[in-house]
């Protein structure tokens, strides 16, 4: 469970409001209008081959970092500079900074590698633009202050010595799985990005800069306090006891091999290497990506170089195909896209589709579904095979080429949007393979995590390498509630479709643990924390939605649906919306506070919906905010405008915004807001029901 301080009780109960009624007659009507404009806005944009895959922006870290790596490999960058430089300073924040997601505060080491990546591309230092990054910069203490993953960059190039960086010896890759730390220990994103890092570490290459290769750069030492003195001051071995004994062991780990010179002449060194490149030959895809973000590929292919590889290799030559796969180009610019989500953007907006009551034997949606199905992954590929020895495959990745690192969440709505779109298909093998999958990824504490089975380890997050906290993937309540709503659906249409009732039983037991887990997790607010969508909004909506399906007959679980319920009403803005901002996950106390946004207007009126009537203001008012703010109109289509990062890739440091939240989420809300209006009895309200019985 997240430890916080988010300890406040809204006062407002839900009976208190429960039974108001608000004269709108037109409003379900003009619901209907905004899903047919909606609905022809996603067919818009649909891709010519039957799926759907929006830009998924991020900060300019991942397109700085591939401007450092093009220049290390000697890659032409005449071409593409321009584009790169105009997108850079298209982020540039008034203050000289670049931030990690929009509206929120500049940081010292995005605007570090955005500065460097600039004066590789030759912008004159003493430019507008470069001299605003350069006052921030020093304003927040230098180059010092950067985080590890930016040291590791500027040190291939000599602008800062590689003692500055924690030791990794290669060895680790003998370490066998059941050890209490090896690779598979670390998180999948972690994993794919250590390993080629062991490579990196023991070569510690120095790379030319257009001054010339020095082992102690001048490029960047306008961008340090004091230019004589390079190395970072962590705090010391006694600062690091006094504030955790335990990160105090890793640390004195670390200058021990600093001390025995990382291991570099240990005998089994050059094994090791071997080992480490096995490795990563072993997953890439045939497509050329690893892991199917673009950190592993970077560091993957100076991996591949510095143990012999040349440019013109196959491996190499693929790999470099793959990241440019990664480039959107516009009006703005070129970046790099640290991910892609073909498969995640489609199966939510089948869901959305359906949600709005099209017509589900559209061709269209027939064949986005069969796009969707070719992708499960059946082959032997997958590190979540380590500790996870009885499961077949049968999970669906995020990306086009994926094979090795299936998730969890996605693969729960692949099975959302396969049984929405056609109620038959419980029985079909796709969706029995993807149940049997997810059933076998259940963690030991009844809760589901994104890619790894018990992969809670959370004392590595303590190690010196790790400064992001983001070293393990543990159960969350977002991607448990997913779960829940997908076995939900699934025990619903069994009542009139045929299903194995074997698995069927194995889905009863699984959903007993789960929701045991999801209880142990529910904030004293009523909230549940999200950890891949900002961020309680997102968490409380996505356990409703699983709830919904488990209330009937269970007390426990209604009583936790009202007090989350009351939650997000209590939450609710004055003009309607919902929004929270990134500044919840350090600080807890500003959970679902923030401007209202599309994207989480739509989570909070989904899992009010599991609860209350339609006609509840508190929905009402919901909905009439996503029906004024529908203003992205395109020709005959419309969606709703969103330029905030709502999504999370890891808390407090990386956030995504995906294009196409702004769409599909508000199209569920108000096409389940228009089904629960159309429900015989005209009501929908589970706790309604609850204590009629009491």
């Amino acid at each position: 469970m997240v430890t916080s301080t988010m300890t406040e009780k809204p006062q407002l109960l839900l009976q208190e409001t429960r039974d108001i009624e608000i004269d709108s007659p037109s409003l379900p009507s003009k619901v209907s209008q905004a899903l047919s404009r909606a609905t022809q806005y996603a067919f818009d944009t649909m891709k010519t081959d039957s799926h759907w895959c929006g830009e998924l922006l991020s900060n300019v870290t991942v397109t700085a970092e591939h401007i450092m790596f093009s220049q290390a490999l000697g890659l032409d960058l005449s071409a593409d500079g321009p584009l790169y430089v105009r997108w850079l300073l298209s982020e540039q924040r008034q203050d000289g900074s670049w931030s990690i997601a929009p509206d929120h505060p500049g940081d010292v080491s995005t605007s570090s590698e955005a500065y460097f990546a600039l004066k590789i591309l030759r912008l004159p230092t003493d430019s507008p633009e470069m001299e605003r990054a350069r006052g921030f910069i020093l304003r927040s203490g230098g180059v010092t202050k950067v985080r590890v993953l930016s040291r590791i960059y500027f040190a291939q190039f000599g602008l800062l010595p590689w003692d500055a960086v924690p030791q990794l010896p290669a060895e680790l890759i003998f370490m066998p799985s059941q050890s209490p730390i090896n690779i598979y220990t670390f998180a999948s994103w972690a994993r794919s990005v250590i390993v080629p890092l062991l490579i990196l570490q023991h070569h510690r290459p120095i790379y030319a800069l257009p001054n010339g290769r020095h082992t102690d750069n001048n490029f960047i030492d306008e961008l340090w306090i004091n230019a004589k003195d390079k190395m970072p001051h962590d705090p010391t071995l006694y600062e690091t006891w006094r504030r955790d004994a335990l990160a105090s062991v890793f640390v004195g780990i670390d200058k021990i091999l600093w001390r025995l010179g990382g291991l570099r002449r240990f005998p089994l060194r050059s094994l090791a290497r071997r080992w480490c490149v096995s490795w990563i030959l072993s997953r890439q895809e045939t497509a050329g990506d690893w892991a199917g973000i673009v950190p592993p590929m970077h560091v993957g292919i100076q991996a591949l170089l510095l143990e012999g590889y040349k440019v013109g290799d196959p491996r190499i030559r693929h790999g470099l195909a793959a990241i440019e796969r990664f480039a959107w180009l516009d009006k703005k610019g070129k970046r790099i896209q640290a991910c892609v989500s073909p498969v995640w953007d489609t199966v939510l907006m089948v869901r959305g589709l359906c949600d709005a009551c099209i017509d589900k034997q559209d061709p269209r949606m027939q064949r986005a579904v069969e796009w969707c199905k070719a992708r499960q992954q059946v082959g032997l590929e997958g590190d979540w095979r380590i500790y996870n020895t009885i499961s077949v495959g049968g999970g669906f990745a995020f990306e086009y080429h994926n094979t090795w690192y299936p998730d969890v969440d996605d693969t729960a709505a692949v099975v959302l949007a396969l049984i929405s779109q056609d109620p038959h298909s419980i029985s079909t093998p796709a969706v029995e393979r993807a149940t049997e999958w997810i059933l076998n990824m259940q963690n030991s504490d009844g809760g589901w995590a994104a890619f790894d089975l018990n992969n809670d380890k959370l004392f590595l997050n303590k190690i010196p390498f790790c400064d992001m906290n983001n070293l393990c993937d543990p159960s969350s309540a977002d991607v448990t509630g997913r779960v829940l709503e997908a076995f939900g659906l699934m025990k619903q249409a069994s009542a009139s479709e045929y299903m194995d009732p074997g698995l069927l039983q194995r889905i009863e037991k699984a959903s007993d643990r789960a929701l045991l887990y999801l209880a142990r997790t529910q904030e004293p607010s009523g909230a549940w924390y999200g950890r891949w969508g900002v961020n309680y909004i997102y968490g409380t909506s996505n356990v409703l939605c699983g709830l919904e399906y488990f209330s009937e007959d269970r007390p426990f679980v209604r009583d936790m649906m009202e007090c989350a319920a009351t939650w997000l009403k209590w939450r609710q803005n004055p003009e309607g919306g919902w929004g929270e901002g990134l500044e919840s996950y350090p600080d807890p106390s500003k959970a679902g506070r923030g401007n209202s946004t599309p994207s989480q207007t739509a989570w909070a009126l989904m899992g009010l919906l599991t609860v209350l009537d339609p006609g509840d203001e508190a929905v009402e008012k919901g909905v009439t905010r996503l029906l004024q703010s529908q203003t992205d109109v395109q020709i005959e289509g419309a969606s709703w405008p969103e330029t905030l990062y709502t999504a999370t890739g890891f808390p407090e440091h990386f956030y995504l915004g995906y294009s196409f939240y702004r769409h599909y989420f508000p199209m569920m809300a108000l096409g389940r807001y228009l089904r629960a209006n159309e429900k015989p009895d005209g009501t929908r309200c589970i706790l309604n029901a609850y204590k009629s019985k009491q």
